[in-house]
């Protein structure tokens, strides 16, 4: 069964950390690493700009089959990984949310909605279907803020949601 762990690293140091993984570990233990990203516009020059955000800054994620392995040559490697702590495995729920959300390119698209009546559709992108989870927007920053897992330990993630109009 193949499981995501969050492998923590420095803060701009994401992508490096991302590369001795891929270089460094075995197929054994790692199948995939990769870093998830989101859009999210921007404004600045007085235009409105779409930037790549990193969903989990100074985390990459690892997907392996074998975590003792994976643990073992990561304590190995440790010169070259840095002052990596213990790997965090990442909830079997929240991991399939994300694999929905972020698709096969590990980024969550730009999404746009409406709000009628104080309701909010979603009317194109990742998050349609979703809008039960949304649990805050920022139409100013043109951000949403999901909700990856229920209950009392609820955790929440940034999405790019542009609301296009909005009628009572």
């Amino acid at each position: 069964m193949v499981i995501w762990y969050l492998l923590p690293c420095k803060e701009q140091e994401e992508q490096r950390t991302l590369d001795s993984c891929r270089n460094y570990l075995s197929e054994t233990a790692l199948r995939d690493a990769f870093i998830l990203t989101y859009d999210r516009m921007c404004r600045y020059q007085g235009a409105w700009h779409l930037e790549k955000k990193l969903l989990f800054p100074a985390y990459v994620i690892l997907e392996s089959e074998n975590a003792s392995i994976l643990r073992d040559e990561l304590t190995q490697y440790k010169g070259i990984l840095g002052k990596a702590q213990a790997v965090l495995e990442i909830n079997p729920k929240e991991e399939k949310f994300l694999r929905v959300l972020c698709g096969k390119r590990n980024h969550i698209r730009m999404s746009r909605g409406v709000i009628c009546k104080g309701v909010t559709q979603v009317t194109e992108g990742p998050l349609k279907g979703m809008e039960a989870r949304i649990c805050k927007i920022d139409r100013h920053k043109r951000l949403a803020k999901l909700r990856v897992q229920e209950g009392h330990d609820s955790r929440y993630i940034p999405a790019g949601l542009e609301i296009v109009e909005k009628s009572i």
